[in-house]
């Protein structure tokens, strides 16, 4: 499979089950509703599980802005391939979360609160603190990062080759799972932990513009949080890992 192609489709079941497990807690007569967010944090940790899957064996399943980005400075992923895993990368987000919409069409209709149509598809925070909310991410991303590194193999996203699996293929996968699930666990709770630009970016463009009853704003005003902060988060981290390696 292509690489990019490989991080297209593993971002966008990535997102199709993570999102679309929030859409079934928030949103009016699901099965699911209400279930809290044990459900929704363990649910995105099967995501991300099964997108790696997927992804692991073609692309190395970055499946993440922040992931590629800190493995072009910690561990030599080609700089040219960069802008390239991104696109797809945030395509795969919007395909996913443009069919999350179409599954649950019939709930978003039914559900009257704007906050809730709008969480099945970008972050938004618990109190709106922009350096409180900026920190959060900062934070959740530079321990998925960081934490990542130490499960990879020495090869993984090196410019030799994009196509080695993370250490174990499926069973490698099992870790980055249990990260996820307890960063949204302990860290969650502030910022909903998108800790992946493309998570947050591409759905919520689809939210833009997808011609939904009673929709509100996007909330722009708010959409850099979630892009600036695991891009610092992840520039820390392989920096981090960096100079940890090298002492």
């Amino acid at each position: 499979m292509n690489v990019y192609l490989s991080e297209f489709i593993g971002t966008a079941i990535m997102i199709l089950l993570g999102n679309s497990v929030v859409a079934n807690v928030v949103l009016k007569g699901t099965k699911g509703n209400n279930g809290g967010w044990i459900v929704i944090t363990t649910a995105w940790a099967l995501a991300v599980f099964t997108g790696v899957v997927v992804a692991g064996p073609y692309s190395g399943a970055h499946l993440n802005p922040a992931v590629t980005l800190a493995l072009a400075i910690g561990k030599g992923f080609s700089w040219a391939l960069v802008p390239f895993y991104v696109l797809a990368q945030l395509a795969g987000a919007m395909t996913g979360s443009f069919l999350v919409w179409l599954i649950y069409k019939d709930h978003f209709d039914a559900t009257d609160d704007q906050a809730l149509k709008a969480a099945p598809f970008a972050t938004a925070p618990a109190i709106r603190n922009m350096s409180s909310n900026l920190l959060s991410e900062i934070v959740g991303t530079f321990v998925l990062i960081f934490v990542i590194f130490y499960f990879t193999d020495a090869s993984m996203g090196t410019k030799e080759t994009v196509t080695t699996p993370i250490g174990l293929g499926s069973i490698g996968a099992i870790p980055v799972a249990f990260l996820v699930w307890v960063i949204g666990l302990g860290l969650g709770g502030t910022t909903g932990y998108a800790i992946n630009p493309a998570r947050d970016l591409g759905p919520r463009v689809i939210h833009f513009l997808i011609p939904m009853k009673g929709k509100a704003s996007s909330d722009w005003a708010y959409a850099w949080v979630p892009i600036v902060g695991p891009a610092i988060g992840s520039i820390l981290a392989a920096l981090a890992f960096l100079l940890i390696s090298k002492s």
